[in-house]
């Protein structure tokens, strides 16, 4: 299998994920502004996954850009990742439907600490089958982010299943997009240089 059809597949599988969550957004039954509040917990849980998404799918697109060839262990590791991702829709609905109780962002939190640690195999699977002097090796360096990510998961999940603080916890899911929402330029710069 080509590193194309790998991406293929893994553009489909996310395209069909983000579409089974955007159909938990039911439309409401009046015409008033008042009538949209009801779905604040779904609008807002699907804003926040649909962005956890998206970031998948940048940093997964960009790291294929270093991928000369795969192996049998790529394609399983980058199917673990996508079965991580594909619980999102029922994480992202369960903590909707009951108001971002605590256990439910728990199970949430849990579910994108698991994606991480998957992408985290697939990128080492990756490395070890390109070299320490591959591309992808040097463009991510120490990967900060990559190793503070999951600290600050199991952080939030910690609070959340603790019912120490539920606002805590999902500010620290917020705060994790938005630091990887930040354009990551390190893969671009190993690739086309100072072109960029």
């Amino acid at each position: 299998m080509t590193k194309n059809r790998l991406e293929a597949f893994s553009d489909g599988v996310l395209a069909i994920i983000i579409t089974i969550m955007v159909l938990e957004l039911k439309v409401p039954h009046g015409t008033e502004i008042k009538d949209l509040a009801p779905l604040y917990p779904y609008f807002v849980s699907y804003v926040l996954s649909f962005i956890y998404l998206g970031i998948y799918w940048n940093n997964h697109h960009h790291m294929m850009h270093t991928v000369k060839h795969i192996s049998g262990g790529i394609l399983w590791a980058n199917m673990h990742l996508l079965f991580w991702l594909s619980l999102i829709p029922f994480t992202t609905g369960w903590m909707a439907e009951n108001h971002f109780a605590p256990l439910t962002l728990t199970l949430y939190g849990i579910d994108l600490l698991m994606a991480a640690i998957a992408y985290f195999i697939l990128q080492t699977m990756i490395l070890k089958l390109h070299g320490s002097e591959s591309m992808l090796k040097k463009a991510i360096g120490n990967d900060l982010k990559g190793k503070a990510s999951p600290v600050l998961y199991v952080s939030a999940i910690v609070l959340s299943y603790f019912d120490i603080s539920q606002w805590a916890a999902g500010g620290i899911y917020v705060f994790v997009a938005l630091m990887w929402l930040i354009p990551d330029k390190r893969i671009e710069k190993v690739i086309y240089g100072n072109k960029i």
